[in-house]
């Protein structure tokens, strides 16, 4: 789980604190003189609940990051040349250092005990469909594509498999992606030459579900769903 902090203490999952330093005076439409970007953003990863707790303070200056406080390594740490003289004034300055060693207990787990009431329970079943990347005969190179959408939490197990038997080579996937409302998405898909009488069903498990969700895909099932608007292909 990870979450970021706003000033004063208030924390709030998936949210950036920005800071934006504008020339004076203030913005006019039509004012064409440069603006500037700085944004301070904290991150709790928790790995294993309250156990395994790493706190980042990221630093960014029109959007490219210059400096961190990582609390895995216990100090700051420049991430571009930018960053160097903050992260060495930073790093001599004991009252800051003990600080920020701090925000695992005061700010990371404290939070976590409040939030995860709301957020460790919460479930939300993926919705799987299958479909070919291209409309194009058997016997051709294609791509089967395993949509995955709207589940929470992102932990998922996506597998593919021909006729039974699970297909490993020619599996590629997006990675994980934030919906931006509490769900996740992903593609998984498998590069495939189909032929007739295959069956492919592309396999989810999720935490959401007891048994995994199975979506199957074949030439006879294909062209049935083609001719029924009322089949989506989809669990």
């Amino acid at each position: 789980m990870v979450y970021l902090r706003l000033p004063g203490g208030f924390c709030i999952a998936a949210l950036t604190v920005s800071l934006m330093v504008l020339s004076a005076p203030l913005a006019l439409a039509g004012d064409t003189r440069s603006r500037f970007l700085e944004q301070a953003k904290s991150e709790c990863h928790h790995l294993d609940g309250t156990q395994r707790v790493r706190y980042l303070q990221r630093y960014f200056y029109n959007q490219e990051e210059y400096a961190r406080f990582d609390s895995d390594v216990g100090e700051f740490r420049a991430v571009t040349e930018l960053g160097r003289p903050d992260a060495e004034y930073w790093n001599r300055q004991e009252d800051i250092l003990e600080q920020k060693r701090a925000e695992v207990d005061r700010f990371c787990r404290h939070n976590y005990q409040i939030l995860e009431r709301f957020l460790v329970p919460r479930r939300v079943q993926p919705k799987v469909t299958v479909y070919p990347a291209k409309t194009q005969p058997l016997q051709h190179h294609n791509l089967l594509v395993c949509s995955v959408s709207g589940f929470y939490p992102g932990s998922i197990e996506v597998r593919w498999f021909r006729n039974g038997q699970e297909e490993k080579a020619g599996v590629v996937s997006t990675g994980l992606i934030q919906n931006g409302d509490w769900t996740f998405q992903t593609l998984v898909m498998l590069e495939t030459v189909p032929q007739s009488g295959e069956v492919y069903t592309c396999q989810v498990e999720h935490p959401s579900v007891t048994n995994p969700i199975t979506v199957q895909w074949s030439e006879q099932l294909s062209d049935f769903m083609n001719f029924s608007p009322t089949k989506k292909g989809t669990c």
